[in-house]
């Protein structure tokens, strides 16, 4: 499918609440950015097979669908790299790791001021310009979600794109356990395999690992899911 592409339309907001919604695209167009409106997920489904963007505003709680369902179908059954930064009145520290889980870039809480949303706005642009790495750094780990590569005390690991994108939950999550529920969605969205596939690829993760460092391990938690161990982790 070749998508059309609209260079007057930079931003996709997804936002329920038609007052919240109208700000936003008034004070951004005022600066000069333009953007497109959806009121809940399937509509911006909708524009995103027509039209590209360089970023997406998704509100988290959505009357179809929440943002995080959004982000998996945009990343997984779209496959759409867009970055995307969630809007939301949910802030705890699960919720923002979640986004993060889900393929989301950025994450901004309400209320929020105009002004601060603007500046991210400014910062994705220069990011797309190649100006900005978008990264998740823990310990000696290095992610970086723009070009899907990773490193391990600045060595490159080898992964294919479903490892780096299990690696990248797991290094978000970490140290908490990764359901096996929410990896599989993380790699197919909502349309998991019979077979046991998601065994396979996190044995190929551990062997990436296993090839720069013996200092991080995944750690199968049996019946749940997994979790990324750390030595400094074990040694406590």
């Amino acid at each position: 499918m070749v998508l059309e592409q609209d260079s007057s339309v930079e931003i996709l907001l997804v936002e329920d609440n038609r007052d919240i919604a109208e700000n936003i695209i008034e004070f951004l167009e005022k600066r000069s950015f333009s953007v497109d409106y959806a009121a809940s997920g399937l509509p911006a489904l909708a524009l995103l097979k027509q039209y590209r963007y360089r970023l997406l505003i998704l509100d988290v709680m959505l009357p179809d669908m929440d943002g995080f369902h959004l982000a998996m179908k945009i990343r997984h059954a779209l496959k759409i790299d867009t970055p995307i930064l969630f809007l939301t009145a949910r802030d705890t520290l699960d919720d923002k790791l979640q986004g993060f889980a889900v393929g989301g870039d950025d994450y901004l809480t309400k209320p929020f001021a105009l002004e601060e949303l603007a500046a991210r706005v400014n910062a994705f642009s220069k990011r797309a310009a190649g100006k900005v790495v978008d990264a998740i750094e823990l310990g000696g780990w290095r992610i970086e979600n723009g070009n899907y590569r990773a490193f391990y005390a600045n060595t490159p690991v080898k992964l294919t794109r479903i490892g780096f994108k299990l690696l990248r939950t797991l290094v978000a999550n970490q140290p908490n356990v990764v359901l096996r529920s929410e990896m599989e969605r993380v790699i197919w969205g909502d349309d998991p395999p019979d077979s046991d596939a998601l065994r396979s690829h996190v044995f190929a993760l551990r062997k990436a690992i296993s090839k720069v460092t013996s200092d991080t391990r995944i750690e199968t938690v049996h019946g749940i899911g997994f979790r990324l161990i750390m030595a400094n982790q074990e040694a406590q």
